[in-house]
């Protein structure tokens, strides 16, 4: 599982097949989070908060604020630490400057495809967790990323959360259409 974007605010349902998804409103990933500006053209620090930030580059639709504004990426160049993004929206310091403090986001729908065995967080977070023989274990409701490996954290119905590390001995199967992670419990995980 590869670690990425940060959780969407979820949604649920899909349109019928065929069907324009029109009545459901898109998702959308935090890909930064907007600092301050920086110098006097326009440009603003940027933390990154995602693993591909090589597609925030000029001409990429992004969206920014609690009411996901559009807007259009027209520089993007590293720093030490951040990024430091310009918009075509945004030509000075002082217009920038109201996008102080503002996640950047970008939309689900529009994010690249993983390889096969390969997964964003949020596909993750909600698959209902059961052993090899079935036994239900709960939920997965958030990620760890740790130095070796990813940590699943499942949560039971009742008892302790489950801290199930991500490697392969481990996670057996995920089948996203059912919802469901299969896995291994090793010794002392519960």
């Amino acid at each position: 599982m590869t670690p990425i974007e940060h959780r969407p605010e979820q949604t649920t349902g899909s349109p019928p097949p065929g069907e324009p998804d029109l009545l459901i409103p898109p998702i959308f990933l935090v890909v930064g989070k907007l600092r301050r500006p920086h110098g006097i053209h326009g440009e603003i620090i940027m933390d990154v908060l995602t693993d591909f930030p090589e597609r925030l580059q000029a001409g990429a639709r992004v969206y920014v604020g609690a009411d996901h504004r559009l807007l259009r990426i027209q520089g993007c160049r590293t720093t030490a630490d951040a990024l430091l993004v310009s918009f075509e929206e945004y030509s000075d310091r002082e217009s920038v400057g109201v996008l102080r403090n503002e996640l950047l986001y970008v939309r689900k729908d529009e994010i690249p495809t993983l390889p096969e065995g390969e997964y964003y967080h949020h596909q993750i977070l909600g698959l209902h967790v059961v052993d090899e023989d079935g036994v239900e274990l709960g939920t997965v409701v958030d990620i760890l990323e740790t130095g070796a490996n990813d940590v699943c954290v499942v949560r039971p119905e009742r008892g302790p959360e489950i801290l199930l590390p991500v490697i392969e001995s481990t996670i057996l199967q995920i089948d996203l259409d059912s919802g469901v992670m299969r896995v291994h419990l090793l010794e002392g995980l519960v």
